[in-house]
C-alpha cells in the first residue's frame, strides 16, 4: 500500500514557508489551506512535510485529485526528474499519480494539464522526465499566462536543459519575481540554476530566499552554496549556521533525531567546511565530532553511501588535514574509523598525508602503498573506483614525494592532481557540496614553491588556487608571504588585509596568522567580496537555537500500571528508560519483540535501565494477560492513545496505533527512537546505544 510508509501523524500550521497559493478543486477551504502548505513546502524541497499536508487533504477530502498529485510530486520531484524512472509496480509515488489520474475528470482543465504533465514525464521508461515536464509546463504557461506557479515549476524543470539554458531559466525566474518578489520557489530555482556556474548571478535570490521562507532550514541553507562560490565566507556561515539551528528547532519540536532528517547532517557538514575557511578550527572540529557522536540507526546510516557517520568523518578528516593536526590524526583512537572500503581508503589517505606532514617519509610511503592496494582491489569490483579516487591519490602521491625530498617528482604528481581537479571542476564533477578535498591542489603547489624559495612560481600557483576557491584564507596567507619574499610589500599588504578580513573570527594563534603577522606590514582588513556581508559571530545567532545537536526532553508520560497506579518518567529520574509502545498481546510481532527484550532484561538492569511497555489495554487486561505477565517488563495502560500521540506513536491518518521503541536517559532526554509499522527487535543495538548513553565504549 502506498500509505504504509511515510508521515504518520497529522500536520500543523507552519509559519514562514512563503506565499505560493495554488488554487485547486476541493470540498472545503481547509483542504485548500493544507494543499497550499504542502505546495509551499515543495518549493523548498521539504518533501516529507509536504507529504504530511497532502495526506491530511485526503483525510478531509478522500476524492481530491490534486492532493494525490501533490503526493506524487513528493517523490516524482526535481531530483527524480533528472533520471530514468524505474518500472516498479510497488512504487508508492506511481500509485499516488495513478490515483490522481483516475480522478482528473473531476478537476478544472488547468489542474488536469498538471496531472497529465506528470503522467507523461514519469511514464515507465522515460529517460529524462525533466525534458517532458519543461515542454508540458511551457504549454500551461502559454495557456494560463497568469499562473505564476506554472512559471515557478517551469523554472525548476528547465535547469540544465541545454548548455546555455541558465539565462533562459533566469528569464522565467524574473517573470515569477515580477509577479511575486518573495516567491520562495523562484529564488530557490535561481540559486540551483547558478550553483556551479556564475554564482554572482544568483546574488539577489541568495539575499531574498531566506527572507521569503524564514521558517525553512533549506531556504537559509541554499544561499550558502552560492556564497561559498563567491568567496563570501562570512555570509555563507550566517546562512549555514542559521539553517542548522532552524533544522534543529524543527527536529526538537517534532521529536526527530539527526538520522531522521538528511538536512541536519548536510547543513552541519557544510557549516564545518565554511568554519574551516574562516580559520575557525575548533568550531569546525567540534561540529564534526558532534556529527560522529550523534545517535545512528542500524538500517539508515551508511558510511560508504555518505550517511551520517560518513558526513562527520569527512568533516573531521578535512579539518584535521587543512589545519595540519598531524598528531591528532595519528593518535590511536582519535578517529573512530568504522568498517567499510571507503573508511579504509579515507584512513590510509589521511594517515599518508599526516606522516608526510610530519616528515616521516617511510611511514607515509607505507600508507600510500596500502592505499594504492585498496584502490586496485576495489577497482576490480567497481570500475569507477579508480576514476573517483584519482584526485586524492595523486595529491597524496605528490605530498609523499615531497616528504621524501623528491621535489621535482612531487611537483609533477601535484600537477597531475591539479589538472584532474581542473577537469572535474569544468565538468561540474568536483565534489563541492561541501568538498571532501581539504584544499585546491594548486595551493599545495604554491606552498611547495614558496618553501623552496621560488616566490614567482608560488604566486602563479596561488592565484590559480584563488580562482578555484575565492578568498581562501590559506591561499591569501601564501600570497602575502610570497609577495613579501619578493619585496612587493604593497601587494603583500593587500593580501594580508584580505586575510585579516576573512579570518577576523579565526582562532587566535594559528600558524598562518602568525606567519603573516611576522611580515610586519601592518595591514587593515579588506573585504573583496561581491556584496556587503555580515561578519560571522556565532553568538549573534543564538536566538535561532543551538547549532550542535543535543538530546531533547521526552514528552510527558502519564500511564497506569496493572494496579491502576499512575506512572510517569519523573519516577525514574537517574535511570534510563526503554519505552516500548506496542499494539496488544494479540500482535504476534509485538510479543516477539517484548520476548527478545525480556531475554536480555538483566543486561538492561546492568545498564541502569528500566523497561516500560505501553499499550491501549486497560490495567485489568494487562494484569490478566497470559502472554505478557510472565515477562519482567512493566506493563502500562495508555487510555485513548493520549501518550502514544504525545510520543508520535499514533497514525492520525489511519487512526491506528504504531510501534515505537524509545531510549530515554536518566535526565529525561530522548537519546534514540524508532517508530513505524513494525516493532524494533534489534536488542543488541539497543544495549550498544545504552552503553553510549552511559559513557561506555
Amino acid at each position: 500500500m502506498a500509505f504504509d510508509s511515510g508521515m504518520r501523524s497529522k500536520p500543523w500550521r507552519m509559519e514562514g514557508l512563503g506565499d505560493t497559493p495554488f488554487q485547486i478543486t476541493c470540498k472545503t477551504p481547509e483542504v485548500q489551506m493544507w494543499f497550499d502548505q504542502g505546495h509551499a513546502l515543495l518549493q523548498s524541497f521539504w518533501f516529507e512535510e509536504a507529504e504530511r499536508s497532502f495526506r491530511w487533504c485526503l483525510k478531509l477530502d478522500p476524492e481530491c485529485a490534486m492532493a494525490y498529485w501533490g503526493l506524487a510530486r513528493c517523490g516524482y520531484n526535481w531530483f527524480a526528474a533528472m533520471g530514468k524512472v524505474a518500472d516498479d509496480p510497488k512504487d508508492r509515488y506511481r500509485a499516488f499519480l495513478k490515483q490522481a489520474s483516475s480522478r482528473k475528470d473531476t478537476v478544472s482543465e488547468r489542474e488536469r494539464l498538471y496531472i497529465e504533465a506528470w503522467e507523461k514525464a514519469f511514464a515507465v521508461g522515460v529517460e529524462r522526465p525533466s525534458t517532458i515536464l519543461e515542454a508540458e509546463l511551457c504549454k500551461i504557461v502559454v495557456k494560463y499566462p497568469a499562473d505564476v506557479e506554472a512559471k515557478a515549476l517551469l523554472a525548476f524543470h528547465s535547469i540544465g536543459a541545454s548548455p546555455g539554458s541558465r539565462y533562459s531559466t533566469q528569464l522565467v525566474v524574473n517573470q515569477v519575481l515580477a509577479q511575486n518578489p518573495l516567491h520562495p520557489g523562484a529564488h530557490h530555482a535561481s540559486i540551483h540554476n547558478w550553483d556551479g556556474g556564475d554564482a554572482t548571478q544568483a546574488l539577489l535570490s541568495c539575499q531574498m530566499y531566506g527572507k521569503s521562507a524564514p521558517g525553512v532550514g533549506h531556504a537559509l541553507h541554499m544561499p550558502g552554496h552560492c556564497y561559498t562560490k563567491m568567496g563570501m565566507w562570512h555570509e555563507a556561515a550566517w546562512s549555514m549556521d542559521a539553517a542548522t539551528r532552524t533544522e534543529l528547532k524543527y527536529m526538537n519540536d517534532r521529536l526527530a533525531l539527526p538520522f531522521e532528517t538528511w538536512n541536519y547532517q548536510h547543513n552541519r557538514n557544510y557549516l564545518c567546511y565554511i568554519q574551516e575557511q574562516l580559520g575557525m578550527a575548533e568550531a569546525s572540529i567540534q561540529g564534526a565530532r558532534d556529527l560522529l557522536n550523534a545517535p545512528t540507526d542500524p538500517e539508515q546510516d551508511n558510511v560508504n553511501g555518505g550517511g551520517f557517520t560518513g558526513q562527520g568523518l569527512s568533516a573531521l578528516t578535512r579539518a584535521y588535514i587543512k589545519f595540519e593536526r598531524w598528531d591528532d590524526i595519528l593518535r590511536p583512537g582519535s578517529i573512530a574509523w568504522p568498517p567499510g572500503e571507503q573508511a579504509d581508503f579515507s584512513r590510509l589517505y589521511t594517515e599518508a598525508i599526516a606522516f608526510a606532514g610530519k616528515g616521516d617519509a617511510k611511514q607515509a610511503r607505507g600508507r600510500l602503498n596500502e592505499l594504492k592496494s585498496v584502490v586496485a582491489k576495489e577497482s576490480e569490483k567497481n570500475k569507477m573506483m579508480a576514476e573517483y579516487v584519482a584526485l586524492p591519490v595523486a595529491s597524496a602521491e605528490g605530498l609523499v614525494l615531497l616528504a621524501e625530498g623528491k621535489t621535482l617528482e612531487g611537483l609533477h604528481a601535484l600537477g597531475v592532481a591539479a589538472a584532474k581537479e581542473k577537469e572535474q571542476r569544468e565538468k561540474d564533477e568536483y565534489g563541492s557540496d561541501p568538498p571532501d578535498m581539504p584544499w585546491p591542489v594548486m595551493r599545495l603547489i604554491g606552498d611547495a614553491y614558496l618553501k623552496r624559495g621560488d616566490g614567482r612560481l608560488a604566486i602563479e600557483a596561488y592565484e590559480n588556487a584563488l580562482k578555484a576557491e575565492p578568498n581562501d584564507g590559506f591561499t591569501l596567507a601564501g600570497l602575502a608571504k610570497a609577495h613579501a619574499s619578493l619585496g612587493e610589500k604593497d601587494v603583500a599588504r593587500n593580501y594580508a588585509g584580505r586575510l585579516a578580513y576573512v579570518w577576523s573570527a579565526a582562532d587566535p594563534g594559528s600558524r598562518w596568522l602568525k606567519e603573516v603577522a611576522a611580515l610586519n606590514i601592518d595591514a587593515a582588513p579588506i573585504g573583496e567580496v561581491p556584496a556587503a556581508e555580515r561578519i560571522y559571530r556565532p553568538a549573534e545567532l543564538a536566538s535561532y537555537g543551538p547549532s550542535n545537536w543535543a538530546p531533547f526532553a521526552a514528552p510527558e508520560l502519564d500511564c497506569l500500571d496493572v494496579k491502576g497506579q499512575k506512572v510517569s518518567l519523573s519516577q525514574f529520574k537517574g535511570k534510563n528508560v526503554l519505552l516500548i509502545f506496542f499494539l496488544n498481546e494479540a500482535c504476534v510481532h509485538c510479543v516477539e519483540q517484548l520476548g527478545k527484550v525480556n531475554e536480555k532484561l538483566s543486561d538492561f538492569e546492568k545498564a541502569n535501565t528500566v523497561v516500560l511497555a505501553v499499550s491501549s489495554a486497560s490495567p485489568a487486561m494487562n494484569k490478566a494477560s497470559v502472554k505478557l505477565t510472565d515477562f519482567g517488563i512493566r506493563l502500562l495502560s495508555d487510555k485513548d492513545h493520549a501518550n502514544a500521540r504525545r510520543f508520535a506513536s499514533y497514525d492520525d491518518f489511519e487512526d491506528l496505533e504504531l510501534h515505537s521503541t524509545i531510549l530515554i536517559d536518566g535526565s529525561g532526554k530522548v537519546r534514540w527512537k524508532r517508530t513505524g509499522g513494525d516493532p524494533f527487535s534489534n536488542v543488541d543495538f539497543l544495549l550498544r546505544e545504552l552503553a553510549r548513553v552511559n559513557g561506555k565504549k
